[in-house]
């Protein structure tokens, strides 16, 4: 019967205290309502600079690739192989293979004046002669502004069936 009492006592207890925990969004990163026009030209401004990344990776230019990256980069992909500095991103832009992409359901999440968090999908296309001919992933990327520059600092895929 005492047994009883204590496990009827606790339960009343942990029901009382998760009463007064704070409720959460049940969508992470929910935006205010209706949006500012300052967080949508910061959407438009982010969009724009992935859109530039993706071309300078489809076209293999380090220099533009090399201007998006901060110098503290790091950036993981989906062939398994570990992090990549801005070094070894760039060292390996030469062989990469993606013929063309698509990019869509931009995500913008700002953390701050000088930090924003991006989520978006690409579906890569690889050239003809590929054994595998398309690949799709979810992206998250961190931005950060660095002496006046949004500069991206990490980079994550996974891959998307």
């Amino acid at each position: 019967m005492r047994g009883r009492f204590i496990f009827v006592c606790i339960a009343g207890l942990t029901s009382l205290v998760l009463a007064q925990q704070p409720t959460m969004p049940t969508t992470f990163g929910e935006s205010k309502p209706a949006g500012t026009s300052a967080d949508s030209s910061l959407k438009d401004m982010f969009e724009a600079k992935i859109k530039a990344e993706w071309e300078a990776i489809k076209n293999k230019d380090k220099k533009a690739y090399g201007d998006l990256l901060a110098d503290d980069y790091e950036g993981v992909e989906i062939d398994g192989r570990g992090e990549r500095t801005k070094i070894q991103a760039l060292n390996e832009l030469l062989d990469g293979n993606v013929f063309n992409y698509t990019l869509w359901g931009y995500k913008l999440i700002p953390l701050g004046p000088d930090a924003a968090f991006v989520i978006y999908e690409s579906t890569m296309q690889f050239s003809p002669k590929a054994q595998v001919r398309y690949s799709r992933v979810y992206i998250t990327e961190l931005w950060m502004k660095r002496a006046g520059q949004w500069k991206e600092v990490h980079y994550q895929e996974t891959h998307v069936k």
